[in-house]
C-alpha cells in the first residue's frame, strides 16, 4: 500500500470535520474537484471507502473514522516535531497543549497544575476544551486525535485495557473499548473520591427528599452499589451538568449522591453525609496516546498533575 502524504491526511480531517468536500476546499484553500480526487485516490491507497457521499455532504464510514482519528494523530506529531527538537536537551518546552476535561477536573484540578506547569514553560499554551464524560467523552476525544491529553473517569476493573503510562500496574486502568478505538490509549490514575450524599442544610430527613442527578453521573463504577441502595429513588430532576444539581440542592429540592470533585462547590447551603466504608468511590485519571505520552509537553503536564495530587 503507497504511503498517504500529510496533505492527503489534512484533506481527510477536514472532510471529517466540516463534513463536505467543498466545505473541507475551502477551508483547505482548495477546489471541490481536488479535495474528490484526493479523497478518492486516499481511498484507493487503502482499500476502503472512507466516506459515504450524499445530498448533505459526506460523513465518514467505519473505515474512515479510524482513518480520520490516525490522520489526525499523525499530523499533531508533524506539529509538535519541531517544539520537540528544539526542547531536546534544554529544560523547556513550548507550543499548544490540547487538553479535553469534564466540567469539575477543569474547574478543579487543572488549574493548579496549568498555573505551575506554564511557570515553567512560559512557551506551553494550554487549550482547554470541556467535554460530557458521556459516550466515549474525554478519552474518545484524544483517541479521535482532537486532543494530546484528556482528564476522565476510568473504570474500576483496570481489566483489558490500556497499559499505564508510568509502566506500573497501581496505575494501570482501562478505558471504554469503543472510546480506545482507534488504537490502545495510555493512562495513569491521578485520584480516588468518594461519594457523599448531600442535601438541605438542617434537613431532619435527608434520605427521605427526592433525587437529583445528572446525566453523567452514577458510571460503571457505581452502578452496583447504586442498585443495591433500596432508599435511593428514581431520579425526578435530571440536570444539565453536577453544578446545577448542587444548586438545586442547595435550594431545598432534593438531595443528590456527588463525588468529592463536585462537592468542592458547596456552599453553606447544603450538609454533606459520608456514604460510609462500602460507599461509591470512582478513579480520576489522564488519557493520552502512545505518541502524545512521549512529547515533551505532555509528560510535563502528567508530572504538574501528579503533584497536585500528592
Amino acid at each position: 500500500m503507497a504511503d498517504l502524504s500529510p496533505q492527503e491526511l489534512r484533506v481527510l480531517a477536514a472532510v471529517a470535520d466540516t463534513g463536505g468536500f467543498s466545505a473541507a476546499g475551502a477551508a483547505l484553500g482548495l477546489t471541490q474537484s481536488a479535495v474528490s480526487h484526493s479523497v478518492r485516490g486516499s481511498e484507493a491507497k487503502v482499500g476502503a471507502v472512507l466516506f459515504e457521499r450524499g445530498r448533505a455532504g459526506a460523513s465518514p464510514t467505519p473505515a474512515g473514522e479510524r482513518a480520520v482519528a490516525l490522520a489526525r494523530r499523525i499530523l499533531r506529531m508533524y506539529e509538535v516535531l519541531g517544539e520537540e527538537a528544539r526542547g531536546a536537551g534544554r529544560d523547556t518546552v513550548a507550543g499548544v497543549l490540547r487538553i479535553a476535561a469534564f466540567r469539575s477536573a477543569a474547574l478543579h484540578l487543572l488549574p493548579p497544575a496549568l498555573d505551575r506547569l506554564t511557570a515553567r514553560h512560559p512557551g506551553i499554551r494550554p487549550e482547554v476544551r470541556v467535554v460530557r464524560e458521556l459516550g466515549a467523552g474525554t478519552a474518545g476525544e484524544v483517541a479521535a486525535g482532537r486532543a494530546d491529553l484528556g482528564i476522565a473517569t476510568l473504570n474500576a476493573s483496570g481489566a483489558g485495557g490500556a497499559t499505564g503510562a508510568t509502566g506500573t500496574a497501581a496505575t494501570t486502568r482501562s478505558v471504554p473499548a469503543e472510546a480506545a478505538a482507534p488504537g490502545r490509549l495510555l493512562t495513569g490514575v491521578l485520584r480516588e473520591e468518594a461519594y457523599a450524599l448531600v442535601h438541605p442544610a438542617g434537613h431532619p430527613d435527608p434520605k427521605a427528599l427526592p433525587l437529583l442527578d445528572w446525566d453523567e453521573n452514577c458510571g460503571s463504577y457505581t452502578r452496583d452499589w447504586w442498585r443495591a441502595q433500596d432508599w435511593i429513588p428514581r431520579a425526578t430532576v435530571k440536570a444539565e451538568d453536577d453544578g446545577m444539581v448542587l444548586t438545586m440542592v442547595g435550594r431545598g429540592l432534593g438531595m443528590a449522591i456527588l463525588p468529592e470533585l463536585s462537592l468542592r462547590e458547596a456552599t453553606d447551603a447544603v450538609d454533606i453525609t459520608g456514604l460510609g466504608p462500602s460507599g461509591p468511590v470512582r478513579r480520576v485519571g489522564y488519557v493520552t496516546t502512545p505518541e502524545s505520552a512521549s512529547t515533551l509537553a505532555v509528560r510535563a503536564l502528567i508530572r504538574e498533575l501528579r503533584a497536585e495530587e500528592s
